[in-house]
């Protein structure tokens, strides 16, 4: 019997529908599944990836936020017991219910990607490792080193989280319709050991966005800048082996992890 067509894309959706085959192949191998592995999906589609990740694990939670497509999902669902499809906005769904150990594989929709992988990032305990797809520009973000023009807020905040790997770049020529931007898919497997506790961490995110508020400036005047008033600035970087002119753009994140926990240990 044949399948139904498949709705359009919806351009504010951001829904550009990967369509090759040898792409599915090559994220599903990426993500190294076995068939005891839980899998969770964001944005199955039209389901060719969701497909084949049904049948490389042992189940399959796919989060679709457009009726139309959940409702064509659902039709094909029949041959997928190990499916279990979800109408609801993937920003919002308690992914917190998820098994752990979950591994999450998906091609994110690119205008809400950087909000989605935070919010993944946080439960990290749950997702030992993802492979996702997402906008080129993202995936060197995610990757950039210090000193590098890419090295922002997005950098240092994910590798606090995980180990992350640019494995390959998608053309354009591989989605319908077709997307303006270069698409990449990164490998991240998320740490288990935490570099500080649940109270530092906060104050470590705000002291990260505080030093790159103001790129161009010194790390002192960024910080200064956002609130943070420091006596003894010059003495707390030097004893994290930081110049007084530093920029955050120069600093790694063991550096800025040790930045924060002295910091934090002078405020009051």
């Amino acid at each position: 019997m044949s399948r139904p067509d498949p709705p359009a894309a919806i351009k504010r959706l951001g829904q550009n529908f990967l369509i090759d085959p040898n792409i599915v192949r090559k994220i599903v191998a990426a993500a190294a599944l076995d068939s005891n592995d839980s899998v969770l999906e964001i944005g199955p589609g039209r389901g060719i990836l969701t497909e084949t990740l049904c049948r490389s694990a042992n189940r399959v939670t796919a989060i679709e936020v457009d009726p139309r497509l959940h409702a064509y999902l659902s039709e094909q669902q029949v041959h997928y017991p190990n499916l279990t499809l979800i109408l609801d906005d993937a920003m919002t769904y308690p992914i917190d219910g998820l098994p752990i150990g979950t591994i999450v594989v998906a091609n994110l929709p690119y205008y809400l990607s950087t909000p989605l992988l935070f919010r993944l990032l946080d439960q990290r305990d749950r997702f030992p490792r993802m492979v996702l797809m997402l906008q080129d520009e993202v995936a060197d973000r995610l990757v950039a080193k210090p000193g590098s023009s890419a090295y922002g807020v997005l950098s240092v905040m994910a590798q606090y989280a995980a180990e992350i790997t640019k494995a390959f770049r998608v053309s354009a020529q591989c989605f319908r319709p077709r997307p303006e931007v270069g698409s990449a898919v990164v490998q991240l497997k998320t740490r288990s050991q935490r570099a500080l506790n649940q109270e530092q961490e906060p104050k470590f995110a705000a002291l990260v966005k505080a030093a790159f508020a103001h790129r161009r400036k010194t790390l002192v005047n960024s910080l200064k800048d956002e609130g943070y008033a420091l006596s003894n600035t010059a003495e707390i970087l030097a004893s994290c082996g930081l110049a007084s002119t530093v920029r955050a753009e120069s600093i790694s994140i063991v550096q800025f992890v040790e930045l924060c926990r002295r910091l934090n240990s002078t405020r009051h």
